[in-house]
């Protein structure tokens, strides 16, 4: 970790830790702080907490230094939504001057990304501050948060459980106040898990939405990208700063940016909002229930409507994953079999075996069961759903219990997301805090309707139902660890 040197403007003494993006950005162009001493702050907070949480494996503080300096010498900062805001990125955006790992040992070998990721690039232009990349499942394909290479990232809330992966570094920086937000993706629940497991929000958008260009991949036909954050607002003021086509990313949609901060505040007034039953429920440990009926009670949900055929809709996106995720890593496979996390490898073999027939299969039924969760959409404008069946489980933890059936956990924390993004629907993901741990829920909402969903979490969170709580513990003492 280099040696951050703290701040000596005069307005470095309020600490803007656990203020909100939009708050930071207020204050940064109202000149009550300043640009360089919120990064210093962060990065501080960075050398603090890392050693603890294990989220960050690159942190890019002389660059931050240097872009909060300009940001600080803007004429009418009032014109950058983000003005000042210290964020991190999952590392497999491209960074310029670091390597794309992507969590992997094979790709440290790698020379270093001559230049940003479209994303990090609009974000920037916004006035938002790169101060670092982080921690996750290698290549992406993991639900945990555990780095065989890196380390596990930690929960904030209890540092004995995970995070939820594979974006699991982000959900840590983010729940444990280190950045206002974060970047991560989502190819079957990597956004939506950590999210859930650390409290906080996180957006999904339909698949094609935001450009993956220069962004390490794993699934072509799955992979998302996306924010994570401590609020709704901040979820739409970044989502709105990354919007817009780009090149280098083929299945990026041509549509025009379509802003959504300026709608959160029409709330649900006219949307029929219903309840995702029969598969969503099966399986789901207390508090998941509890979470998903406390929201449904508080808009006054009383429909439910069934998936069809939702659990084979995650069988088939475990195959086209897999299949596809082997494609990709064959020539690794062959070369480095040894320098592979063994879950992973194992898993990408099984992949490359799977019958050319099955993966056809597959992608017919993908089709048929779009077809038919939109036919769903024309009566509801949005569903919730659980984002996990459980809270944070144990880091090491191999197996739980879930509709009286021992399973491994690894595949598990991904039954309610995957069915979702197989088929690209954009979800938000709101945090339940429950004691002694939040959960999540999703909010999915029809192709290109984030307003929706993010409608309706602006108001279940000006009503108090949801709330990315604060961790206890992280201003001196020692973390919490639960031992329920």
């Amino acid at each position: 970790m280099p040696n951050l040197r703290p701040s000596s403007s005069p307005d470095s003494a309020t600490d803007m830790a656990w203020s909100t993006a939009a708050e930071i950005a207020a204050a940064v162009a109202a000149g009550t702080t300043t640009a360089t001493a919120v990064v210093d702050q962060a990065l501080a907070r960075v050398a603090k907490l890392n050693p603890i949480l294990n989220a960050f494996t690159a942190v890019t503080a002389a660059r931050a230094q240097s872009r909060a300096s300009a940001i600080d010498s803007a004429r009418d900062k009032s014109k950058l939504p983000l003005a000042g805001v210290p964020f991190a990125v999952k590392n497999l955006f491209d960074v310029a001057g670091i390597v794309t790992t992507a969590g992997s040992k094979i790709n440290r070998g790698n020379a270093s990304a001559d230049r940003d990721c479209p994303l990090i690039e609009r974000l920037e232009a916004a006035g938002a501050i790169l101060v670092g990349a982080l921690n996750m499942g290698e290549y992406a394909y993991d639900f945990t948060g555990e780095n065989v290479h890196d380390g596990p990232s930690r929960n904030p809330h209890d540092r004995s459980r995970m995070t939820g992966g594979s974006s699991g570094g982000s959900g840590g920086a983010v729940a444990g106040g280190m950045v206002p937000f974060a970047l991560g993706s989502d190819t079957n629940g990597s956004i939506r898990v950590p999210s859930s497991l650390c409290g906080i929000f996180g957006l999904k958008p339909t698949y094609g939405r935001l450009t993956r260009a220069r962004t390490f991949p794993f699934v072509f036909s799955l992979d998302h990208l996306g924010p994570f954050a401590r609020s709704v607002r901040d979820l739409a003021l970044t989502y709105d700063a990354m919007q817009g086509p780009a090149e280098g990313d083929a299945a990026c949609a041509e549509r025009p940016v379509e802003p959504v901060t300026q709608e959160l505040d029409r709330g649900t007034s006219g949307l029929r909002i219903a309840t995702a039953a029969g598969y969503f429920r099966k399986g789901a440990f207390p508090e998941a229930i509890e979470a998903l009926e406390g929201i449904a009670k508080a808009l006054n949900v009383k429909e439910k409507v069934e998936f069809p055929e939702a659990a084979r809709a995650r069988a088939a996106a475990y195959l086209i994953t897999a299949t596809e995720g082997a494609a990709l890593h064959l020539d690794r496979l062959r070369a480095r079999p040894a320098d592979f996390d063994p879950a992973v490898r194992d898993r990408l073999l099984a992949g490359a075996m799977v019958p050319s027939a099955l993966v056809v299969k597959a992608q017919v039924f993908r089709r048929w069961y779009r077809e038919r969760i939109l036919e769903l959409f024309e009566h509801v404008d949005a569903i919730l759903a659980p984002a996990t069946p459980c809270t944070a489980p144990k880091i090491g933890q191999t197996a739980f219990v879930l509709d009286g059936q021992e399973v491994p956990v690894r595949p598990n924390l991904g039954i309610y997301t995957q069915p979702i993004s197989f088929i690209g629907l954009p979800v938000v993901a709101v945090p339940v805090p429950l004691k002694p741990l939040p959960i999540g829920v999703q909010i999915i909402a029809p192709p290109w309707r984030e307003d929706i969903a993010l409608r309706v979490a602006h108001a279940l969170e000006q009503m108090g139902i949801v709330a990315a709580s604060r961790p206890t513990g992280l201003e001196g003492e020692k973390l919490r660890e639960h031992t329920s």
